[in-house]
């Protein structure tokens, strides 16, 4: 397949991996910052072809994983004590909350049901007018402006039976969170090329600055994450420090000024917290005054009453997201968290790294 195959050539996998070996002249720790990028390095072994020459540490790249439990547990309120229908895409329904997933929900009796677009869930409220509709608003800038647009269209008729529970992150207040950790190994990024083609790459420019590490926005197939390793231990090497782009057939340095806008209109840049990393500053998205109405925790009081809560002891997926732990050192991997019965949303999250491990390396992870 056009596209594809190309960047998928195990000769010029080969080719970028033995050109990194021989430029470094030690062994640099690069982290990646996209669930789809870490399955992308697992499935096809690029940590392994790499490994004489660079760490590849997994970062907090997966939106459903950082998804807090609070926010499942409001959304599984919603459905089971509120009545509400609540929307949201397939990969949330089997992440755990603390009174089981949203699936488990279903079973009990809410009515909770997969669309495959924001928009889809507002359809839904104006076909049932007598029926509070909330759409579960998870993921990164990628997401968002598909969910704004939802808010848009749903203002716009004035249905004052559709709610968005908010949980959106942004990218950036997260890699600086991690470069400024005491404890960071961190010595350069690869950004998430679909963020980077919505937001562009001026906001990690300062980041870069600061802490004097490259950023590189990177795609997802196994040449493009090789090109972008390259381009950071290039930069590495040479001691310079900045944001260049790999990602060129999708990313410019402005992003998408049309997904920007509508961004902008509908939400405004609030503290949110991320799942495993605590309340990031700046580090998500709330709905603007305007659209203060379609609120679900505005609009539904017994959300305020929802006493805060904690991860399983045993599950030590906030290490894995900060890049801490790689999925086979927690020692419930594989063992008491499984696909099956996970603990963490790392496991279950189709861009999980948990599930990146159990999945493409099966035994060998678990040895």
């Amino acid at each position: 397949m056009r596209f594809v195959e190309e960047y998928r050539d195990p000769a010029l996998m080969r080719g970028i991996a033995d050109a990194i070996v021989r430029r470094a002249t030690r062994r640099w720790t690069i982290m990646e910052v996209c669930g789809g990028q870490t399955h992308a390095i697992v499935e096809h072994g690029i940590d392994q072809l790499l490994d004489p020459a660079v760490e590849l540490l997994h970062g907090p790249g997966c939106p459903v994983c950082v998804t807090p439990l609070e926010t499942l547990d409001r959304a599984a309120a919603l459905a089971e004590e509120a009545g509400a229908i609540v929307c949201t895409f397939g990969d949330m329904l089997r992440v755990p909350g603390t009174r089981g997933d949203l699936f488990s929900v279903r079973a009990r009796g809410g009515a909770v049901r997969v669309v495959y677009a924001p928009l889809d869930a507002a359809r839904l409220a104006e076909r049932t007018p007598d029926r509070a509709v909330v759409f579960l608003a998870v993921g990164f800038e990628t997401t968002a402006p598909a969910v704004a647009t939802a808010a848009r269209w749903a203002r716009a008729r004035g249905l004052g039976n559709f709610f968005l529970l908010v949980s959106h992150v942004r990218v950036p207040p997260a890699l600086e969170a991690i470069a400024s950790a005491e404890d960071t190994r961190v010595e350069a990024f690869l950004a998430a090329g679909h963020v980077c083609t919505v937001m562009g790459t001026a906001e990690y420019e300062p980041i870069a600055r600061r802490h004097r590490l490259p950023i590189v926005a990177t795609g997802f197939e196994p040449v493009d994450i090789l090109e972008g390793v390259a381009l950071a231990v290039e930069q590495l090497e040479a001691g310079e420090t900045g944001v260049s782009i790999q990602y060129r057939r999708a990313v410019r340095p402005a992003g998408n000024p049309a997904a920007r806008a509508i961004l902008d209109e509908v939400f405004e840049i609030a503290d949110r917290p991320w799942r495993g990393i605590g309340v990031v500053p700046g580090g998500g998205f709330a709905l603007r005054s305007a659209y203060h109405a379609l609120d679900a925790e505005r609009a539904f009081p017994l959300l305020a009453a929802r006493a805060p809560v904690t991860e399983p002891a045993a599950c030590r997926a906030g290490d894995v997201l900060r890049g801490a732990l790689r999925p086979p050192e927690c020692p419930a991997f594989g063992r008491a968290c499984t696909p099956e019965h996970p603990l963490g949303a790392p496991m279950v999250s189709t861009e999980g790294a948990c599930a990146a491990y159990y999945r493409w390396r099966g035994a060998e992870a678990c040895a």
